[in-house]
């Protein structure tokens, strides 16, 4: 079929950007698309390894990031998003590429789809 990146850079909480974005992620892959998750700005956040979510009303985004991994889509989080959001490459989920803005456009300009949350 097509691809798709899909571009998150609101943080992971708060919104409903973040489970939209890998709602749609699932789907792609579901649907047997090549599927591309990108983080930026504040999106790195869902990249974090180890985020508790008991005592709040939210659902795992690591989970949904593990899950787009397992399934097949490629997850970018931008290099210079993660040095302002104060994550490094011990602080991430593996399997997480960590990429500069030139290789996330090139990955962005080969999709036949951007969605953007």
């Amino acid at each position: 079929m097509g691809s798709i990146s899909i571009i998150l850079r609101r943080p992971p909480y708060g919104t409903v950007d973040a489970p939209e974005a890998i709602r749609h992620a699932l789907g792609g892959l579901t649907n047997e698309m090549d599927v591309k998750l990108i983080l930026l700005d504040g999106g790195v956040a869902a990249a974090r390894k180890g985020q508790d979510v008991s005592g709040t009303e939210y659902s795992s985004i690591e989970e949904g990031i593990k899950d787009c991994i397992d399934m097949g889509a490629a997850v970018y989080a931008d290099k210079a998003s993660m040095k302002d959001h104060y994550l490094d490459s011990g602080d991430i989920i593996e399997g997480v590429i960590i990429a500069n803005g030139s290789d996330i456009a090139e990955r962005i300009s080969e999709s036949d789809v951007t969605m953007i949350f």
